[in-house]
């Protein structure tokens, strides 16, 4: 048993020996796989550079090419991102270099924390502009059931340029009534009235606009943390950091292309009704019925859409993907109960009119203002169009999508949220040897210097059995790092360097205990046999309360913990955990190998 389990060990920590080699990871946009032409445009457009590589393969619906240096790697992905354009996500990555009869056995690396190495760094920036353009169109809709149930004649409410609403009235008298009305209803929006022009402007309080920009950041954070539980990233960091930015840090990430087009993505669906009576070859050409505008499909087909909202994407409670009785890709969709409500009127009275599912998404321009604040693009898509069969209820599914990537994507987006208001990526690091390796030298430094001085102490006061305790010690050393490696999303930290530090010297406490008690047996006149016996039996006890009060410790410190606490929790538990059971039962085994069934008259300790 004890060979076995050292034997496995071993086998999954020997991954941590060959190291990662830097890559550049490409994948299609919007979730789609690449494929052997996006293969042969990666490799054209390094050809054309001048840069090499040390191998580039399609694996996973992924283009993955490794380098020698961190250095080509960089410009590699600068390249590849200007010759590749738009259709494909370019994100820097660290490859395993593991063997392939390892990786066939499931051995990896451990994945190491932003602190050593491995992982990426991203500060995104919310867009205040279109979070407040939002609120003011959601406002427009407000203003219109407000007048309507006061019976109050209006010919149009729209948004201006300065971030207000103006409402043009058909009546003069109306003006002042309309303003009452309005304020009473909006306690947060100061209202100016015009009678010559016959409009009423409103304009959000200062109150209400910092009230607005802290919860669009507050929004984003929390769903962007639930997108990456969705990534299954171990010990993330997402913070705020000023007035309107995020930060947010990937430890031990792979797969980073997911990670930029995940995060990075600012998806939302609304649901509208099809305006079927409209002509639409003049909608084309620019005559739009009042109350519809036009949207266009993937392949440019026009469709015109009537204006009111159905309902958002903030009503979405769970979305999952798969496929429909034909095999084609689906989203299943789940509202809450306000939205089940919203829907199921619609729905009820409008069976056999069309209802559109429009997707949107804002995207990076690539410029910037004089500010240098990154300018977004606003896309929208109708992605399908459907009859409504009969009423519907909380539950029903979005069809027409093009892949099963882009439909597993479109769930995860819309399972964690749609953000409040659009971010941007402003600044994209890879952490990579250049920061961390100082940390790791260091952490290893400490962790070699401590067990080299356990190990010598051991072996000059407990001569033979001093061997025997330090055989185990290294055992400890190579389960913990196999263990480390073996569990999905566990991340190596500096302080889970620390943790493996203090389980050397916890460790040898076992033996300590065990060997003291052998000579004290040993001082009272038993014979080696029943001292050994003796020994590990009685000694037993006291390790086992020793070693569970501090896992009891360490299971609180990873449960209340966050980041770099959870991380030396996580190598401090497991580090108890191999520690007992290398001190008990593995020097146990080896003095029974040695000693076991002969007569002996002297003990080596």
């Amino acid at each position: 048993m004890l060979a076995l389990i050292i034997t496995v060990g071993v086998l999954y920590a020997l991954p941590n020996i060959y190291g990662e080699d830097p890559a550049v990871q490409i994948s299609g946009a919007r979730g789609a796989s690449a494929d052997l032409s996006t293969l042969d445009s990666a490799k054209a457009t390094l050809s054309e550079s001048g840069l090499t590589y040390k191998s580039i393969a399609l694996e996973n619906g992924t283009v993955l090419i490794r380098f020698k240096d961190t250095d080509t790697q960089i410009e590699a992905r600068d390249i590849l991102n200007r010759g590749l354009g738009k259709e494909a996500v370019v994100a820097l990555n660290l490859a395993p270099s593991t063997p392939e009869w390892l990786e066939s056995i499931g051995g990896s690396p451990m994945k190491l924390g932003l602190d050593l190495r491995g992982g990426i760094h991203f500060l995104m920036e919310v867009d205040m502009d279109a979070a407040t353009e939002k609120l003011l169109r959601q406002q427009e809709d407000a203003f219109r059931s407000e007048l309507r149930e006061a019976k109050i004649r209006y010919r149009g409410i729209r948004t201006t340029k300065d971030q207000s609403v103006e409402v043009v009235l058909r009546k003069v008298e109306d003006v002042e009534k309309a303003e009452k009305e309005l304020a009473k209803l909006n306690p947060d929006m100061l209202f100016t009235a015009d009678e010559s022009k016959r409009t009423v402007t409103a304009v959000f309080t200062d109150d209400r606009m910092k009230e607005l920009r802290n919860e669009a950041v507050a929004q984003n954070i929390t769903i962007l943390r639930n997108r990456v539980n969705e990534l299954g990233v171990a010990e993330p960091l997402v913070q705020r950091q000023g007035a309107n930015r995020i930060v947010v840090e990937l430890p031990g990430v792979q797969d980073t292309a997911q990670a930029k087009e995940i995060l990075g993505a600012t998806a939302s669906l609304e649901f509208r009704e099809v305006d079927s009576s409209a002509d639409r070859a003049a909608a084309a050409a620019g005559r739009v019925p009042a109350g519809s505008e036009v949207k266009n499909t993937r392949d440019g087909a026009v469709t015109v859409l009537k204006k009111r909202v159905i309902l958002g994407g903030t009503h979405i409670t769970d979305a999952s993907s798969s496929r429909d009785e034909y095999g084609r890709p689906q989203v299943n969709i789940s509202l809450d109960s306000e939205g089940g409500n919203k829907m199921g009127a619609f729905s009820k009275n409008n069976v056999g009119k069309l209802m559109a599912t429009l997707f949107i998404e804002y995207k990076d321009s690539g410029k910037r203002d004089k500010n240098g604040k990154v300018i977004l693009t606003k896309h929208e898509e109708v992605i399908n169009q459907a009859t409504i069969q009969s009423a519907l209820g909380r539950s029903f599914r979005i069809t027409g999508i093009d892949s099963q990537a882009e439909a597993h994507n479109l769930a995860i987006l819309l399972r964690a949220g749609a953000l409040i208001a659009p971010i941007s990526i402003v600044q994209e690091r890879t952490i990579g040897p250049s920061m961390g390796q100082q940390n790791v030298d260091m952490g290893i430094t400490a962790c070699i210097t401590g067990l080299i001085a356990v190990m010598l102490f051991t072996l000059v006061y407990y001569r033979r059995f001093g061997l025997f305790a330090n055989l185990a010690l290294l055992a400890n050393l190579v389960l913990i790092i196999g263990v480390m490696s073996m569990i999905p999303g566990a991340t190596m930290t500096l302080p889970g360097i620390a943790g493996i530090v203090l389980t050397v010297g916890m460790a040898v406490d076992a033996n300590v205990l065990i060997f003291e008690r052998i000579r004290e047996e040993l001082r009272e006149g038993r014979n080696p046999q029943q001292a050994i016996d003796q020994g590990y039996s009685n000694a037993f006890s006291t390790i086992a309360d020793a070693n569970i009060t501090t896992l009891i410790t360490a299971l609180i410190l990873f449960a209340v913990g966050t980041g770099a606490i959870k991380g030396f929790a996580v190598t401090l538990s497991i580090g108890i955990l191999t520690s007992m059971f290398t001190a008990i039962v593995g020097t146990r085994a080896l003095v029974n190998l040695v000693y076991g069934g002969k007569r002996i008259n002297k003990l080596s300790i």
